[in-house]
């Protein structure tokens, strides 16, 4: 275990999660898959070591540190990417079966590779829209948790994401900012797809002392037959 690693595991250990060797190894093979695959597409634009296992593994993982990982069996990942923040928490949590939607095939091929390499069980990669895809009775109201990473407003992102969760399950939007305004002008959306805000915690990432805000909202009810509208429109004409 070199310094990058050490600071890495004694970090998510006052968090009382504990890595093994293989577990070490795997975010080791996932930054070395990243790194190639992003000099023949665009993945991300942090390749730098330290720097992807702090602003990546760090921050994605840290969705754990609110949310007790252990009751939770079933996550969705909505819009992806390169893996985040599934891959890398399922790396801390390997009993966690994972669904992942990206829109773009590329990253999908990607991710299924990526899988491969980590000889994970339990995770599916989808290529498809979310709303297309929450359409689909396997999948709508099925999540014990949903979540997104920087992806859109909060307005858009519950469209995308709260059809996903079941009914007494949990959506968590990953954001940098303040998500004050935010939260206000999502009011219309939490409503017309059952969700309610149980509470935003905020912390700071190690080293650049930048701001994260998650935004733990809990699924009161089913989703409606009218949502998610069709592919498109929540952009075009958010829930306001």
């Amino acid at each position: 275990m070199d310094h990058i690693q050490t600071v890495f595991a004694e970090r998510l250990a006052k968090y009382d999660i504990s890595l093994t060797e293989q577990q070490l190894n795997q975010f080791e093979i996932y930054l070395r898959e990243l790194v190639s695959w992003n000099e023949k597409m665009n993945l991300t634009g942090i390749t730098e070591r330290e720097q992807v296992y702090t602003k990546h593994f760090y921050d994605s993982v840290s969705l754990s540190f609110f949310l007790n990982m252990k009751e939770i069996t079933t996550i969705a990942d909505i819009g992806s990417g390169a893996g985040f923040p599934s891959i890398p928490l399922k790396i801390c949590f390997p009993h966690l079966k994972v669904t992942i939607v990206d829109s773009l095939n590329k990253r999908i091929q990607f991710l299924n590779h990526l899988v491969e390499q980590l000889e994970f069980s339990d995770v599916q990669c989808i290529h498809g829209r979310a709303e297309d895809v929450a359409r689909q009775f396997k999948y709508r109201d099925q999540f014990d948790l949903v979540t997104a990473r920087a992806v859109a407003r909060l307005a858009v992102l519950n469209e995308f994401c709260l059809p996903f969760v079941k009914v007494g399950g949990t959506f968590a939007a990953m954001k940098g900012t303040d998500l004050t305004d935010e939260i206000k002008e999502a009011a219309r959306s939490f409503k017309e797809l059952k969700g309610s805000v149980n509470r935003v915690e905020h912390f700071k990432l190690p080293v650049e002392d930048s701001d994260r805000h998650i935004v733990i909202v809990d699924k009161k009810g089913p989703t409606s037959a009218k949502y998610p509208r069709k592919a498109g429109t929540p952009l075009k004409s958010p829930l306001v």
